[in-house]
């Protein structure tokens, strides 16, 4: 019996020195082992928690992408006849429901001293959510399908929001400073490469536009994603953190909106971040300036796979830039699509329409969305280093329940669209990136 103790000790032992070792050469680390900002009792337990989270986060990443409310969903809507009407509310569903109620979700996750068990019930909810929109794929058609749809869309948001929540405080317990960023951007990386590859197959198989069960088949891989990634998360060994802040939702809620009033350099962030929706605005635009010039060979799946390729290629080098300055990060991705959306507008004004060629906008397309991809990593990077262990999934709440609601509002911005064209919300667009360069330029350094 002894020995068989010891053997499996010793093959613990082995494993943990081999996971030490990819650890090592990912991150760069030698001899010294960098535990900035986290516990000394969740120091020795960094390279098993840096790749449980880079597991669960990765396989996220992969199944939003699988389920995405811009591309999959409304392809969905099409192939069951559901009504156009309904289409408009995927998105405003899928972002605002992820971040709105994150205020109220917060108190839950502060009451918990381990949080991961928050964001393993949301994989289960997001996975369960998912199947059932695979079964409404197979069963149902026109509005019944659009309604039930949607209102498990909300479910699945939702779920999201706690995995939101959760995640980034464990992320702060568990990953030390100057590690966060290589692990986010190593997870859009891997997750980049395989948006890449749908890409490729929405070229292969078009039919795919019309055929409802196979895009239930994407809603069912995209739960066994979440099945994969609670498998990675079940992995990190958090360590016990405070409970201060947990309680009666709705009044913990009210009282965290008071960070804004009282926290200077939290209140600048959730400016600059608001500045910085431009950026989550300027797609679509890109893709409408391509249909209208005529570009048909840059059909969806050509610009499916320049986002897989954005984020697949950027998302490391985003990843280390942002655990030396996240602050410099946002600007730089800012300021790219600021020259991106502004280029197309000019050309517009001074040169006429025809000036901006299909591949033209196709390349603006991909910077803009290496410069998104930039600006969702540096800001969640910044977040957490911003905070500390007893106000992050406040700051967190906070800052995506307000963001939400702007996000709301901020899609009425299509409004100029149909007045005066997509080359001039771009230009707006780029207007607001340049305010949200000076503000994000006011912003203390963190790391």
């Amino acid at each position: 019996m002894s020995q068989s103790v010891s053997e499996h000790s010793s093959s613990s032992r082995m494993d943990e020195d081999a996971i030490g070792w990819m650890y090592d050469k990912i991150t760069g680390e030698e001899d010294a082992r960098v535990c900035k900002d986290i516990p000394d009792s969740a120091c020795r337990h960094q390279p098993r928690n840096f790749f449980g989270y880079l597991a669960g986060n990765t396989f996220s990443k992969i199944a939003d992408e699988l389920s995405s409310a811009r591309l999959i969903l409304p392809w969905l809507f099409a192939a069951l006849g559901a009504p156009m009407a309904l289409v408009g509310f995927l998105v405003p569903i899928r972002e605002a429901g992820v971040l709105m109620p994150q205020l109220l979700v917060a108190a839950l996750v502060r009451s918990r001293p381990k949080r991961k068990g928050v964001w393993m019930l949301g994989a289960v909810l997001s996975a369960g959510a998912l199947v059932a929109m695979a079964v409404v794929a197979l069963m149902l058609e026109g509005v019944a399908a659009g309604v039930c749809l949607l209102v498990l869309l909300v479910v699945y948001s939702v779920a999201r929001g706690l995995c939101s929540v959760a995640a980034k405080d464990v992320l702060g317990k568990t990953v030390s400073k100057t590690r966060r960023g290589t692990l986010m951007g190593y997870s859009s990386g891997v997750s980049g490469v395989l948006v890449f590859g749908l890409g490729l197959g929405l070229m292969a198989w078009p039919e795919l536009k019309q055929n409802a069960a196979l895009l239930g088949v994407f809603l069912a891989i995209a739960a066994m994603c979440w099945g994969a990634g609670l498998l990675g998360f079940a992995w990190i060994r958090e360590q016990a953190g405070s409970t201060e802040g947990g309680g009666n939702a709705f009044s913990v809620a009210l009282s965290q909106l008071t960070l804004l009033r009282s926290d200077l350099s939290f209140r600048r962030f959730v400016w600059a971040r608001a500045l910085l929706l431009s950026l989550a605005l300027a797609p679509p635009y890109y893709v409408v300036l391509v249909q209208q010039q005529g570009g048909s060979w840059l059909g969806l799946g050509v610009l499916l796979m320049l986002s897989g390729l954005a984020a697949s290629c950027s998302g490391p080098l985003w990843g280390r830039l942002s655990d030396r300055s996240s602050r410099w990060v946002m600007a730089l991705a800012a300021s790219g699509s600021a020259a991106a959306g502004l280029a197309v507008w000019l050309s517009t004004q001074f040169f006429g329409p025809e000036a901006v060629s299909p591949l033209l906008v196709a390349s603006l397309y991909f910077l803009v969305m290496v410069c998104h991809g930039g600006v969702r990593l540096g800001r969640k990077a910044y977040l957490v280093d911003l905070a500390n262990a007893d106000n992050r999934a406040a700051y967190v709440a906070v800052s995506n329940t307000l963001i939400g609601g702007l996000m709301l509002l901020a899609g009425s911005v299509g409004v100029l669209g149909d007045l005066w064209g997509p080359a001039t919300v771009l230009g707006v667009l780029g207007a607001v990136a340049i305010l949200a360069v000076i503000q994000v330029l006011r912003l203390p350094e963190v790391e």
